[in-house]
């Protein structure tokens, strides 16, 4: 295997986007995705078994054209890197069942990664012609980086010490992600599936100091100070949030007035973004992190990239962006991190793993077995059971 520059394929399935990635080092070759969002438009959100399906129908299409664009045979990957967690269950199981089937046929050394981290991963890429985000042109530090990873799923603020074996969270959501917030909040509205972006338009013609929606977990109780840190200091809840913006609408609908939309967008917005900026920002100023790194869907928001920056730039961090197309999930973040895998020598996890939905984050891979580092030694895949 070429451990300096190793060509990696990697493969994501954890949600309702089918990615095959493949990287070269820290180059980055082909990113692949095939969505199956237009699927689930209709029922106002993700649903697992059409998600499973659709991966199933898009994995072997999306890894022709991956391997066709990168110009790459599968004989010449070195590794294969996938999505083991978290996710969906059944989404996770195709991709992985895809990536073990390819290790065994093809005798390539599998990575089973987590897909949180890899996430940050995507920003060890180098850049892509300037086009990345505000702190895509210049180096991210690996040895003590932040990274705030806002999605559908997941609202995290980390701290890596290093990418491959030393990632810590600070805070996380305790309820609903940002990203959730945002689907039940547009559905309120009657805004439709996904949330997301139709807040994000509708916000720009409102007013975000028409209402005042509360910062959860920001009072005294739940943050302490910096010398006695109270239990939830860098942590976030969304439910709150949403069921005040469900009052508001009640209370304008009790009184047979016409429903504000675009002044209660635009203020849902400014207390989501604004409790998750100050948060993170405060997490990195008092743990000595200068850099940090924006990833996950709702990085796409335009209010939250804008006061992230700001805040970030009166703070003196450094904030890295990668480019919209890899905040969103995507193989080329999966292989990313396969590659800084292999190229910091960490065995590879064998396929003797099941994928883990609730997969913590603190695990960067999945280990390997004694039973696959035996067969691996016999340069041949383990076919036992």
């Amino acid at each position: 295997m070429n451990r300096s520059q190793p060509l990696v394929l990697g493969i994501e399935s954890s949600c309702d986007e089918t990615g095959v990635g493949i990287v070269r080092g820290t180059d980055l070759l082909t990113n692949t995705v095939s969505s199956s969002m237009e699927e689930h438009v209709r029922f106002g959100g993700v649903i697992p078994e059409i998600a499973s399906r659709a991966h199933l129908d898009a994995f072997v299409p999306a890894l022709q054209a991956a391997l066709a664009e990168a110009d790459v045979t599968l004989d010449e990957v070195d590794a294969i890197a996938v999505t083991s967690g978290p996710g969906l269950a059944g989404a996770l199981m195709v991709g992985v069942c895809a990536a073990k089937a390819l290790a065994v046929a093809t005798g390539k050394p599998l990575y089973a990664i987590n897909h949180l981290v890899a996430h940050v991963g995507v920003g060890l890429l180098n850049p892509r012609g300037g086009s990345g985000g505000e702190g895509a042109d210049k180096p991210i530090l690996p040895d003590n980086l932040g990274a705030l990873l806002v999605s559908g799923g997941h609202t995290e603020i980390l701290r890596i010490r290093s990418i491959t074996d030393d990632v810590e969270l600070l805070g996380s959501t305790i309820d609903d992600a940002a990203g959730e917030a945002y689907d039940k909040v547009a559905r309120i509205l009657g805004l439709g599936y996904p949330g997301g972006p139709a807040i994000d338009r509708l916000a720009r013609d409102g007013n975000a100091k028409a209402i005042r929606f509360p910062r959860g977990l920001t009072q005294p109780k739940y943050m302490g100070t910096a010398e006695e840190p109270g239990r939830h200091r860098y942590d976030w809840s969304f439910s709150g949030l949403k069921t005040a913006v469900a009052r508001c609408v009640e209370q304008f609908e009790a009184a047979g007035e016409p429903v504000p939309v675009a002044d209660i967008a635009a203020a849902f917005q400014e207390a989501v973004v604004d409790v998750i900026t100050s948060k993170a920002v405060l997490a990195c100023r008092e743990r000595g992190i200068t850099d940090v790194l924006l990833g996950g869907g709702v990085a796409a928001n335009s209010r939250l990239r804008q006061l992230t920056e700001q805040r970030c730039s009166a703070a003196g961090i450094t904030l890295h962006v990668p480019p919209l197309d890899l905040c969103t999930d995507n193989g080329a973040m999966v292989a990313a991190l396969g590659a800084q895998l292999v190229m910091a020598g960490i065995e590879p996890s064998g396929i003797h793993f099941a994928p883990d939905s609730s997969m913590p984050v603190t695990t960067v891979s999945a280990p390997s077995r004694s039973q696959d580092r035996a067969f691996s030694a016999l340069g041949r895949p383990s076919t036992a059971t």
